[in-house]
This record gives C-alpha cells, sequence and structure tokens, in this order.
C-alpha cells in the first residue's frame, strides 16, 4: 500500500486529521440521511397530515370510521389475530428444525441450510401461486382452501420457517450441550429438559425470531391479497383496497397510521423485553456442540424431521414447477411461449417485458441501495456518538413499515419540487429502501472489525479520506457488498406492495404481472402466472445461490 511517501507521522498533523475525520464523517451520515428523508420519512408524515386534513381542516372522522364501520374493525381484529396465530405456529413448527440443525452432524447439512433460506426471500405472489397450486382443486390434497384461513396461516409459516431455524439454531448450536445431557441424565424428558434448561437460554432468540415474524405478518400483503381473497382482508389489503378502488385517500392514509402505532408498539416492546432479559451465556463454537445421531430415536427424529422440513418447503415449489407446464392436451412449454405474446385482456404489455422490466428495476435498487447502505455503514462504524446510533435505528424503520403504506406515501408526497410519481425511476427507488437494511447489516460488522489505528496510521502518512477507504476499507467491505447486493437484487425482484400503487400499466414488474394475470379468469392467464412465478422463482434461487457464495462465514445478521 503507497501512502504519502517521504511523509512521517508528526504532531503537527493531528488537528488537520481530526478536521479532515469530522467532515468526511459528516459526509457520510449526510447522503443516507437525506436519501431517507425524502423518500422514507417525508412520505409518512405526508400520509399522517392527509389523514388529519383530508377535508382541508383538522379532521378526526377517518379513524372514527375506521371505530364505526364493523368491515375496518374486522380488518384491525384480523390484522391482530391472523399475526399472532401464524407466529405461534411458526414457532412450534419450526423449532424442532432448529434443534436438529444446532445439535446434530448429517449428510448435505451445509447445502439444506441455504435451501431453506429460499422460501424466505421468495417473492409473496411465488408464495400464494404456489399454494394457490397445492391447495386448489385439481391439487394432490384434493380439497379446495383457497381463499381461506388455513391457507393464510400455512403460506406464514412456509414463509417464515427460515427465520426461526437461523435466528434461534444460530443462538443454540452455541450453546454448552452438557447442561442438556445432565438434565436427561437426572431422568428428565425431551420436552422437560427443552421446557426448563434450553428455553431459558433461548429466550433471547425466541422472542428475536417472534418479533420478526410478527412484524412479517402483521404487515403481510401479497399472501392475503392473493390466498384470502375478498373474504378476508388485513389493514395493508383495506389500505390497497381504499386507494385504488375507491380513491379515498384520507381513510387508507388513517389505516396506514394505525399500522405504523402498531408496528411501533411491537418494536418498542421487544427492545424493553430484550433490555430486561438480556444476559451474559457462555456460548461454545459450532464444532464442539454438534454431533451424530447415536441412538435409533435420534436418527428417526433426526430424519422425520429433515423429511418433514424438505416436504413441507419443497412441495409447494415443486408443484408450482409442474403446473407450469401442465396444459389441457398435456405436458408443455406453452404457458412459457405465450409469454412472449401480448395479453390485452390481463396486461398492457407482454409478459416477457415484465421479466425485463423486473431485471432492469433490480439492478438499478441493487446499484442504489448498495452505494447508500455502504456509506450509511461506513458512517456508522467510524463514528461512535448519538448520531451514528439514531442513523443505525433510522435505517432499519423500512424493514418494519408497511410497504403499501410506502407506496401511498409516494402518491401523496411526491409531486414536488419534481414529480416522481409517474417516473420508471420510483420503483428502484422505492425497492431501494427496504434494501439498504441488508446491505447496513451485512457491511457493518466487517467494517467494524477494521482497526481503527490503522485508517489513523494512514491518514498521519499523508493518505486522504478517499484513499484510506479505497485500499484499507474497500477490499475488506467488497465480498459483504455483494452479499447485500444479492439480498437488495433479490427483494427488488419480488416486492409487490409498494409496487402495485406506483408501478405503470405499461411497465409492470413480475409480481404485479403475476397478480394480474391470476386476477383474470381462464386456463391461460392461470398457466402463464405459473410460468412467471417459476422464472421469479429461480431467479431469486440464484441470487440466494450468490449469497451464500460470497458470505464472510456468519458475518452479518441475515
Amino acid at each position: 500500500m503507497t501512502l504519502g511517501r517521504g511523509l512521517t507521522p508528526t504532531s503537527s498533523w493531528a488537528p488537520g486529521l481530526k478536521a479532515g475525520r469530522r467532515v468526511a464523517a459528516t459526509m457520510l451520515v449526510a447522503a443516507p440521511l437525506a436519501y431517507l428523508g425524502y423518500l422514507f420519512l417525508y412520505p409518512l408524515l405526508s400520509v399522517l397530515w392527509v389523514s388529519l386534513t383530508g377535508t382541508g381542516k383538522l379532521d378526526l372522522s377517518p379513524f372514527w370510521e375506521i371505530a364505526a364501520r364493523a368491515t375496518l374493525r374486522e380488518a384491525v381484529w384480523f390484522t391482530i389475530w391472523q399475526a399472532v396465530v401464524s407466529t405461534v405456529l411458526t414457532l412450534v413448527i419450526a423449532l424442532p428444525a432448529a434443534y436438529v440443525f444446532a445439535r446434530y452432524k448429517f449428510p448435505g447439512k451445509s447445502l439444506m441450510r441455504p435451501l431453506i433460506t429460499i422460501p424466505f426471500v421468495m417473492p409473496a405472489v411465488v408464495v400464494g401461486t404456489a399454494f394457490l397450486a397445492l391447495l386448489g382443486p385439481q391439487g394432490p390434497l384434493g380439497i379446495d382452501l383457497r381463499h381461506s384461513v388455513a391457507a393464510i396461516l400455512i403460506a406464514h409459516v412456509f414463509y417464515n420457517y427460515a427465520v426461526v431455524v437461523r435466528t434461534v439454531g444460530g443462538l443454540w448450536s452455541h450453546l454448552d450441550p452438557r447442561l442438556e445431557e445432565a438434565a436427561r441424565m437426572l431422568g428428565a424428558g425431551r420436552w422437560r429438559t427443552f421446557r426448563e434448561v434450553s428455553l431459558p437460554l433461548l429466550r433471547p432468540a425466541v422472542a428475536a425470531a417472534a418479533s420478526m415474524v410478527f412484524l412479517f405478518t402483521f404487515t403481510s400483503f401479497g399472501v392475503i391479497l392473493i390466498l384470502g381473497g375478498l373474504r378476508y382482508a388485513t389493514i395493508e389489503v383495506e389500505i390497497y383496497r381504499q386507494t385504488t378502488a375507491y380513491l379515498n385517500l384520507a381513510l387508507a392514509g388513517a389505516l396506514a397510521v394505525v399500522q405504523m402505532v402498531g408496528v411501533t408498539v411491537i418494536l418498542v416492546l421487544y427492545n424493553r423485553y430484550q433490555e430486561r432479559r438480556s444476559v451474559e451465556l457462555g456460548l461454545r463454537p459450532v464444532a464442539e456442540t454438534a454431533r451424530r445421531p447415536r441412538s435409533v430415536s435420534e436418527h428417526v427424529f433426526v430424519w422425520g424431521t429433515l423429511a418433514f422440513t424438505g416436504l413441507f418447503l419443497g412441495s409447494p415449489l415443486a408443484l408450482l414447477l409442474e403446473r407450469s407446464f401442465r396444459t389441457a392436451s398435456g405436458y408443455s412449454l406453452a404457458h412459457y411461449l405465450a409469454l412472449s405474446s401480448t395479453r390485452s385482456g390481463a396486461l398492457f404489455a407482454p409478459p416477457a417485458e415484465a421479466l425485463r422490466n423486473s431485471l432492469a428495476f433490480a439492478v438499478g435498487a441493487t446499484v442504489i441501495a448498495v452505494a447508500i447502505g455502504i456509506t450509511a455503514a461506513a458512517a456508522i462504524a467510524h463514528r461512535r456518538d448519538w448520531v451514528s446510533r439514531g442513523l443505525d435505528v433510522l435505517l432499519m424503520l423500512p424493514l418494519g413499515t408497511s410497504a403499501v403504506s410506502i407506496g401511498l406515501g409516494f402518491i401523496v408526497a411526491l409531486d414536488e419540487p419534481v414529480d416522481l410519481r409517474t417516473s420508471p425511476l420510483l420503483i428502484p427507488l422505492a425497492h431501494s429502501l427496504v434494501a439498504i437494511p441488508f446491505v447496513v447489516r451485512t457491511a457493518l460488522p466487517v467494517l467494524r472489525s477494521v482497526k481503527t489505528s490503522l485508517r489513523e496510521v494512514a491518514a498521519m502518512l499523508g493518505a486522504p479520506p478517499g484513499q484510506v477507504w479505497r485500499e484499507i476499507d474497500f477490499p475488506l467491505v467488497m465480498r459483504s457488498a455483494l452479499v447485500g447486493g444479492g439480498f437488495a437484487f433479490a427483494i427488488s425482484l419480488g416486492e409487490f406492495g409498494a409496487t402495485s400503487f406506483i408501478a405503470r400499466p405499461d411497465t409492470p414488474t413480475l409480481p404485479v404481472a403475476i397478480y394480474r394475470l391470476l386476477s383474470r379468469p381462464g386456463a391461460s392467464n392461470l398457466g402463464q402466472a405459473m410460468a412467471l412465478s417459476v422464472i421469479l422463482m429461480l431467479v431469486t434461487a440464484l441470487a440466494v445461490g450468490l449469497i451464500e457464495r460470497f458470505r464472510v462465514g456468519e458475518a452479518g445478521e441475515f
């Protein structure tokens, strides 16, 4: 590394170095703050303003309407109820798999871990379409569970299975197994050992997984819109209906405010719980805690759990693949070949055009998310003050905010100083908001691992901040940027909530095209929706493969 040849560090450099670092740190903070301020905070505040002043003056009638109208009360109640039930079911069903991946060694373990992550990053419309094929009248079960609560709950468990396995299993794999073995030797069964020994130690991870699952299901949109039909609606679906069907922005804004308040309460309660329950644990390396199954019962438990995991996660996607080739005259590529033709009854553009649009938007969103996310991660890593902590919290807010609310905010707010509401650029901008936190959380641990003294020595030797970043930080953060970029690409491909508001009819994305095709009757439209879902599934799987390929050990929080 060449850093200012012939220069020697002296105390005379100190004031200039400190001033340069302050300027660089301010510039690093300013860019992500300005981006989030204009594209996130401003639209949400505009939604709040519209909900309070829909008639031109202060008016709380939209909030009273939510309390008075039975359908809206039912939507609020169903949102909470299905989120609670989905969370409990996901924990109960996924905890055995978390235990197996944490405590046992088995062939193919390194391959199965990334495979179970694929459903989590699957676009909601793909999951909804897959379960339409599985639970429909022509599915292998032979029963019609479409537009039912059962279909919604099963899909939510499918979607969030990996959250519990990776979050709880990640901590479980580092706990000393001798505590559990001692309890078993003293006569405690598996359930009692888990309840009295393992669970108290796992409470932070269980709470984290439960809070994430609850937030994801509380703000679920695509799955409920496709599988719930007109009968079951959540706050998200009602916001969409009030905006697109009735143009009632005041009521839609009030519903969005109610949802944001609910999300905030959840986050506050979780943070308080974590503060009260945080304890130091004696963690051990994974190599010392995992072993091969020994007894017959252990073999049955391990392989039975893995078989269930593969069947539960693989069946909907496999059936989706099969249905994409099925036609009235047998199996063929007819649905895929039809994607290149214009379907004026369902779409204003050929379905193949939606694929090109999604890829272009995903590339744009990835570039923006990586640029802003790496800048924000550098600012947080370099500064250890209230500004960096506040920026860190602010960057995570889009993950807990409804995508539908963000899309509504774009429609309400982004008409000045430049009207972006009809611009194709708005789609990658919206997608990047949700992708930026993933980039930050993957890059931040790597940047924090760089010793501050290394940067200081380089600066004292005459290297400007840009050169310090280029020759010290960038080589280390590049792999994390690729991982974060993979997350951003996958998220952009599958984003549906905000895109359903802002996508123009002649520039649909893959999720929007799939939903429009599903909304139209006819075997041809259904077959094309299945084919597009398979294409979206495969591209998303490739993005997950990229993430696992470039991941640096267990660096990062996703």
